[in-house]
């Protein structure tokens, strides 16, 4: 696979190097410089998950790894499955939090420490991240006990679940968690600062897990397949897929499986009030606002850092515009979803509920939707709780860690300081 730097067209790289590297020149993100068609789609739906997965991801990497290299990484990395709930008529969610850490962020986190197991071998990474709940988690548990893999885990004060707090900041050891006083985008600054530090990058060995790295992306394509896998035959080309959206990572993915031949009619990209992207859709104009914090809050992002990735594949004519729509829900209408799912006899969380709120304001009787449940519900215990009146139960992955002791270090919204740190820590 051979991908070129959005900000920059003469940085061109293997997918290897992409891995290794996180961010090209300027901050660019990296993109294919051509994505495969598959003529076998069919064919591919009737395959399990993993043999499935380990096709099509040899079909975008193989000739880097090899084929029997790219099934052994698949088989380790997903090891859960991705069920599609029939929640009422026409509306299924497909439910990604079946992993270790209970939320989507597995599969693509995963599936990276494999591919970095593969490029790096015994050299020293460390990798940076910036989560606004659940890749903390997924990172986190994928790296946790690594030889030769430090990691640091960026998060916004007081704008995280407690229980997803917990999941990255109990673990120690390699695992170095760090709430910086602001909000995500403050920490994805940071993050990107960093890879424009020549002496961090050289010195530290430089990595990041966000979804600004091609493997995580490249994993998440696989899910899409599974979830048009799992509907019935008749129903699949009048698929259409409302993700629920902060950073753009997760639609970026569902895009690429529809220009590899996937049958899906549109795509929905559902936020919360951080709307910069409905906006920009309606208006022609990109101005983020200042974040504001919801109870959806891993969408509480002004700045999403992959949507150039979905404004190449527009510019390039890989996906017509006129297949995403956008839609913001509210907090009030957030609630409204978590209480409207619930009646329908099924459990979920806000990030869901803003994903079934948005899809059912367009879609038509002779559509069928999926919406995406990003994560447990239990993992926003309190705000579902709170909205249902009833318990949550916490399944064991939370219960084990819910009373552990936070090890996290404090930080303003400061370069400097983070840079300081992370020699001390680091090289200590």
């Amino acid at each position: 696979m051979e991908l070129v730097n959005l900000k920059d067209s003469s940085e061109v790289v293997s997918f290897s190097q992409a891995v290794k590297q996180g961010l090209g020149r300027n901050q660019g993100l990296f993109f294919p410089t051509s994505l495969p068609k598959l003529d076998n789609v069919d064919a591919l739906l009737e395959m399990p998950f993993q043999q499935r997965s380990a096709y099509i991801l040899n079909t975008l990497i193989g000739d880097e790894f090899g084929e029997e290299t790219v099934t052994e990484m698949v088989n380790n990395a997903f090891q859960f499955t991705a069920p599609l709930a029939h929640v009422a008529d026409n509306v299924y969610s497909l439910e990604l939090y079946h992993g270790p850490t209970l939320a989507f962020k597995d599969f693509g986190a995963r599936f990276m420490a494999q591919c970095l197991a593969q490029v790096t071998g015994d050299n020293p990474v460390t990798i940076l991240t910036a989560t606004s709940g659940d890749t903390g988690a997924a990172v986190a548990h994928a790296f946790h006990g690594l030889d030769n893999i430090q990691v640091v885990i960026l998060y916004p004060k007081g704008m995280v679940s407690v229980l997803q707090e917990k999941q990255f900041s109990t673990l120690g050891d390699n695992i170095h968690s760090v709430e910086i006083e602001g909000a995500f985008d403050d920490c994805q600054a940071l993050v990107k600062q960093a890879f424009d530090d020549e002496q961090i990058k050289t010195e530290l060995h430089l990595n990041s897990a966000n979804s600004i790295n091609i493997a995580r992306l490249m994993a998440q394509v696989c899910y899409y397949f599974e979830a048009v896998a799992q509907l019935p035959a008749e129903k699949r080309a009048e698929a259409v897929i409302s993700v629920p959206s902060g950073n753009f990572g997760n639609l970026a993915a569902a895009m690429i499986a529809k220009v590899m031949g996937l049958p899906i009619k549109r795509f929905i990209a559902s936020t919360n009030v951080n709307d910069t992207v409905p906006r920009y859709l309606l208006s022609g104009l990109w101005e983020p606002k200042k974040t504001v914090a919801t109870i959806s809050n891993a969408m509480d992002i002004s700045s999403p850092n992959n949507w150039p990735r979905i404004e190449a594949m527009f510019e390039q004519g890989l996906v017509d515009k006129a297949l995403l729509t956008a839609e913001s829900v509210d907090e009030d209408y957030t609630q409204i979803g978590v209480r409207q799912l619930n009646d329908l006899g099924y459990l979920s969380e806000p990030h869901a509920a803003v994903a079934y709120k948005a899809l059912k304001r367009t879609l038509a009787d002779d559509e069928t939707g999926i919406f995406l449940g990003t994560a447990h519900p239990a993992k926003f215990k309190e705000t579902v709780e709170n909205i249902l009146g009833t318990p949550v139960a916490l399944p064991k992955a939370l219960s084990d860690v819910a009373n552990k002791e936070l090890l996290s270090d404090s930080l303003p919204a400061d370069f400097d300081a983070l840079k300081s740190y992370m020699f001390t820590t680091l090289k200590a």
